[in-house]
């Protein structure tokens, strides 16, 4: 990463941001006037490609109608196969391996449908303590579709300190009854950044297959997902893709599993040129777009296609090494000026095991984020103590956290957040 001799001033950050090669995409991002936006890590903002991709498509639908299907801007019947495309180098794939469809938990349901097969000794799941409640929730749900008790047959693996994962801890817990495993690319509380070749690799030797949750993590780094031999994974698009609220999601399959039929078929999944002939026998696509199951949301896919121009210009290697740089200079300024207000950096300071945001920990953080919005600035609250801060290398400025830092100093030093109760929102 670019390394920097920190300085606190207004000015540094200025001019870390006169060097920033990123910083003319900015411009092409909706930016809410006097506020500083932190949350990309939960919603990324709009931006103008994706506004415009989005109203070519219903341009589509109000002139062609049912021709929308083959003509026009992005003709539907092909689109998540060319968004899937787009994704691909993000994710260290090609295309035939990459497929735009469903939602995370209903593509999470498709893959363990697909490749979850347990037999004599291998039953089991293996996940973590720490990964997203809806992963949990489907894994559950599968089990006890396949008549297992989820208590006893999905292993979560135990955190020393609730933040971190080892992976030695993960590896010995890789058994000979372990039919399947899902984790986390990136820890969405404390931001770690899973070591997925190591696993990928000690799963294998184990003859375990293993899939990934890269919903905090596509976008904000870089993964070769094919070349580590990962057997599958899923993530969202509406984080650091910026592909709007509810956009549609990502599946990536890699290619020694073509022809593994879907757990759960439906006819999108066809191979494109049977499709139409309407049998009552699936002939499934020979790619990942075999795991489709309906039909293309195409209004939540359609922003995604100018999103991912942007990304395509931009580079991943490069929005990696803002990140990161951005990120640690977020670090410096906390310690420096928020030193003795009670806050502790949850996140790994190593950045190879960091993602792309900081988890800032505090008694009071539910309040203090309802003060931070108050003043202009989005962050986000993880129960029980998170503050998650999340300066996105498309659009955040260095003096933007600059000021973000000042503000939460202010909140902190005249006591503004006790107004507020120390409780989430309904949406935290």
């Amino acid at each position: 990463m670019l390394s920097y001799s920190f300085q606190p001033t207004v000015e540094f950050a200025q001019s870390l941001d006169q060097d920033d090669k990123l910083s003319h995409f900015r411009q092409e991002f909706y930016l809410k006037p006097n506020s500083i936006y932190m949350d990309g890590n939960s919603l990324g903002l709009l931006s103008k490609r994706a506004e415009k991709t989005i109203l070519e498509s219903l341009a589509d639908w109000k002139e062609l109608g049912i021709d929308g299907w083959t003509q026009g801007n992005h003709p539907w019947f092909l689109m998540s196969e060319r968004v899937g495309e787009m994704c691909a180098p993000l994710v260290g794939a090609s295309p035939e391996e990459v497929i735009a469809t469903g939602s995370t938990t209903v593509n999470l349901h498709q893959l363990v449908a697909s490749f979850y097969k347990p037999e004599g000794r291998r039953t089991k799941i293996l996940a973590d303590e720490l990964t997203f409640p809806s992963d949990i929730y489907a894994l559950q749900s599968q089990l006890r579709l396949h008549g297992y008790d989820p208590e006893t047959h999905l292993i979560c693996v135990k955190s020393k300190d609730g933040r971190f994962l080892e992976e030695d801890d993960i590896i010995a817990a890789m058994t000979d009854d372990i039919a399947l495993i899902i984790l986390p690319t990136v820890l969405y509380r404390s931001g770690q950044i899973l070591n997925m070749k190591r696993l990928t690799e000690e799963a294998h030797k184990r003859g375990i297959l293993i899939g990934f949750d890269g919903c905090h993590s596509v976008g904000a780094i870089p993964h070769s997902f094919s070349e580590w031999g990962v057997d599958f994974a899923y993530w969202c698009n509406y984080k650091h893709l910026n592909g709007g609220p509810g956009s549609v999601g990502g599946i990536y399959v890699n290619r020694k599993h073509f022809g593994t039929h879907p757990g759960l078929a439906g006819w999108f999944g066809s191979r494109k040129d049977k499709q139409f002939d309407m049998e009552h026998t699936l002939t499934p696509a020979e790619t990942a777009g075999a795991f489709q199951i309906g039909t293309p949301h195409v209004l939540s896919l359609a922003p995604l296609i100018g999103s991912l121009e942007i990304f395509k210009e931009a580079g991943i290697e490069n929005i990696r090494e803002k990140s990161l740089l951005i990120n640690r200079y977020l670090m410096d300024l906390i310690e420096y000026e928020l030193k003795d207000m009670g806050f502790t950096i949850g996140n790994p300071r190593d950045d190879v095991r960091r993602g792309g945001h900081i988890s800032l920990e505090h008694k009071e953080a539910a309040r203090i984020c309802k003060s931070l919005k108050e003043n202009g600035i989005v962050p986000d609250f993880r129960a029980p103590n998170i503050i998650r801060l999340a300066p996105v290398a498309l659009y955040s400025s260095y003096e933007e956290v600059w000021k973000a830092v000042q503000t939460l100093k202010n909140i902190m030093a005249e006591k503004q957040y006790e107004k507020f109760a120390n409780e989430r929102e309904v949406v935290a």
